[in-house]
């Protein structure tokens, strides 16, 4: 809402908004505007979740918002792809040339042409409405988005229904709390708040996690277990349960299934057995598995870094069974939460209209692929259209990602902000909105508030929201369906319209509007699985040939079985950036310093690598110099390569993904960005 002047005689006025990024908290923003323009950007105080608190990185929107680099006209390329050189032209020139390319690929073949996009907004309308209609209108290739949390999404769909969990707030009463695979500090910043609070009220707080993460400072204890050894963890957690009579066999017995045969399988899993696959020690799993066990009550903060390697699927599964054996669920402060999205009751076929693919079923392409799809000549992309996404920076095994983009015969539509790295392969950018310039509304996957965000300033120089530009295009290529003329509030409305409980005046009114949601939603089951209760064995997975119940299913690059590439390398997100969203943000990207690796201090010595020294970080797929810090945070055997810088600010023009591989996951079809084993050397500076 635009409320009233906080200062009439300067024209100060103030508009609610929501937080646009990849990221559990969507924040409540609050925006202070002076003769149009942002003057301070805070985080709401009337927002219970948000409390008036934002990460250092958003905190700095307005400096991004502002930046002197913004794209602010249409740009045509002028040189070779890749070189970033282009000339601006007029939106009318850049809108006919567009529509005309994409009618004669339509034309040979509509399936050539592939959308891809992802989080770089969270928007429902922004980020999958009217772009959607667009294609689906057109025959596009649909994109299977999968980039950041399909494993361990589908995962929880196939163990609790879907993804649901305990609401957030109640944390804070929890006395045990295991954070498993999240750096929350860097992450997740209000769930820490309410962590806090239940550790100054004497509860325990353990972080799992390879790395040790700023979180992991801050705990009471850390289990440093090797990357994709998650699942082996959960099943000897639930051996001790079994062999100690911790269980609720009351809960078991009325709200899940399949435990006699999950019971089989975890009996096959001791704390040694474990201990030695996970690389931690065994009675550190036996001492967590007690106190997991008899800690009531006990809560689990999931995140989505333990599910991208192979077994991610397998993890994410085993690790949901666990609340359910010991009840936890009873509690409104036990349970556990690994996304709250699939609580919100959005209408995405009224904003997405599906019906407009008139019975046609496009081929289906993996993000996570694109490198492959790209190079592909049986089955070819001859058209891209990115927005909400940074391929050429993000995605895996970026070697055969350049090649592709680097194609003269792809034609390449990019809407952006920044010159990024994809950017720079387009024939056409066009100067897209931030969140300070444009309508959307939002979910979760933290919280259950739903978030209007309504636009603050004007758009910068000639920049236009993505939902116009697709409106521009669909009107140039004859599409006359009414809903090609949906502006974005109409589209606001129609996330949640046979939503009764959504009030949108309300949200007009004060920016946010609860779900209204049981505290404890399934301390009697009622689990949204086909039976109803948690499912320890998945029929769904069984009759897709897959094992129905969670098994370790190992690395693809396991950790040690390979003496050319030693070391395991993960690469967590650098604490001030967000993907890649944030790198050009030139006060965050000082407190970054550079591209680093972190490498343990015998790790770094039996290399003869110094801290501070240029490395070379090599396997089959590429290579990559950055900088070493040795460093307490990196465990021996593993290697930390922070992302995401965008390439151009490498050392070499490369970043972390030219190691990074195109192998999926067991569950979910994602890639396995922490599945990727390396070597490390000293390299010239």
């Amino acid at each position: 809402m635009v409320l009233a002047p906080v200062d009439a005689m300067n024209s100060l006025i103030q508009v609610r908004g929501a937080c646009p990024h990849d990221c559990p908290d969507t924040c409540a923003l609050v925006t202070t505007v002076q003769d149009g323009i942002a003057v301070k950007l805070q985080g709401n105080p009337a927002h219970p979740h948000t409390a008036g608190v934002l990460c250092t990185k958003v905190s700095r929107y307005i400096e991004r918002n502002d930046h002197p680099e913004r794209i602010v006209r249409p740009l045509k390329r002028s040189g070779p792809k890749g070189s970033g050189r282009f000339e601006p032209v007029s939106w009318e020139s850049a809108l006919d040339d567009i529509a005309a390319q994409l009618e004669r690929h339509r034309r040979k073949n509509p399936e050539t042409i592939v959308p891809y996009s992802y989080c770089g907004t969270m928007g429902l309308v922004q980020g999958e409405s009217m772009d959607r209609r667009f294609f689906h209108k057109l025959g596009a290739s649909l994109l299977d988005r999968t980039i950041c949390s399909s494993a361990g999404g589908e995962a929880l769909g196939y163990t609790l229904g879907g993804k649901v969990g305990m609401r957030v707030e109640f944390f804070a009463e929890a006395k045990l709390i295991l954070i498993w695979g999240s750096n929350s500090i860097a992450s997740n910043l209000h769930f820490w708040r309410h962590a806090q609070a239940a550790k100054r009220a004497g509860a325990r707080l353990v972080c799992i996690d390879p790395r040790r993460t700023e979180t992991a400072d801050k705990c009471d204890e850390h289990l440093a277990l090797l990357p994709g050894t998650d699942a082996a963890l959960a099943l000897a957690l639930m051996h001790e349960l079994i062999v100690n009579d911790w269980l609720d066999p009351d809960y078991i017995a009325r709200h899940t299934l399949g435990w006699d045969a999950l019971r089989a399988r975890a009996l096959q899993w001791p704390p040694a057995r474990a201990a030695a696959v996970c690389g931690v020690p065994e009675a550190q799993i036996a001492a967590l598995a007690r106190a997991y066990g008899t800690t009531k009550p006990a809560a689990i903060r999931l995140n989505y870094g333990m599910q991208r390697v192979h077994g991610g699927g397998n993890a994410a599964r085993a690790i949901a069974c666990l609340p359910a054996l010991v009840g936890a669920w009873r509690d409104r402060a036990g349970g556990l939460l690994l996304s709250s999205s699939g609580q919100f009751p959005v209408d995405r076929a009224a904003l997405q209209r599906p019906d407009l693919l008139a019975g046609r079923r496009p081929r289906t392409l993996n993000m996570s692929a694109i490198g492959d799809a790209l190079l592909d000549t049986a089955n070819p992309v001859d058209a891209l259209v990115v927005y909400n996404s940074n391929p050429v920076a993000v995605a895996p095994d970026s070697g055969k990602v350049v090649a592709g983009f680097a194609r003269e015969d792809l034609f390449t539509v990019v809407l952006e902000q920044f010159q990024t790295d994809t950017a720079d392969y387009a024939d056409y950018v066009l100067p897209a909105t931030t969140q300070l310039e444009h309508w959307d509304i939002h979910t979760s996957y933290g919280h259950t508030d739903v978030m209007l965000n309504r636009p603050a300033l004007a758009p910068r120089g000639e920049a236009r929201s993505n939902t116009w530009v697709f409106r521009e295009l669909a009107r140039r290529m004859g599409f006359v369906e009414p809903c090609f003329s949906d502006d974005d509030e109409t589209l606001c409305r129609l996330a949640f319209a046979r939503e009764a409980s959504i009030d949108f005046d309300q949200l007009m009114a004060q920016g946010f509007v609860r779900l209204d949601l049981p505290d404890a939603p399934y301390a009697e089951g009622r689990f949204p699985t086909p039976s109803g209760r948690c499912e320890f064995f998945s029929a769904r997975l069984a009759a897709q040939g897959q094992d129905g119940l969670p098994d370790h299913v190992p690395n693809h690059e396991p950790a040690g079985s390979s003496t050319e590439f030693p070391l395991a390398m993960i690469s967590p997100p650098a604490r001030n950036f967000l993907n890649s969203t944030f790198v050009n943000v030139r006060s965050l990207r000082a407190i970054e310093g550079e591209p680093l690796l972190e490498i343990n201090e015998a790790d770094a010595a039996a290399r003869g690598i110094e801290d501070g020294a240029t490395v070379r970080v090599f396997n089959p797929r590429g290579e990559y110099r950055c900088r070493a810090e040795i460093s307490r945070r990196a465990r021996p055997g593993v290697v930390h390569g922070l992302g995401v810088w965008w390439r151009k600010l490498g050392l070499d023009g490369t970043n972390v993904n030219q190691l990074t591989s195109q192998r999926l996951t067991d569950i979910g079809r994602g890639p396995t960005f922490y599945d990727c084993l390396v070597q490390v050397e000293a390299a010239a500076s």
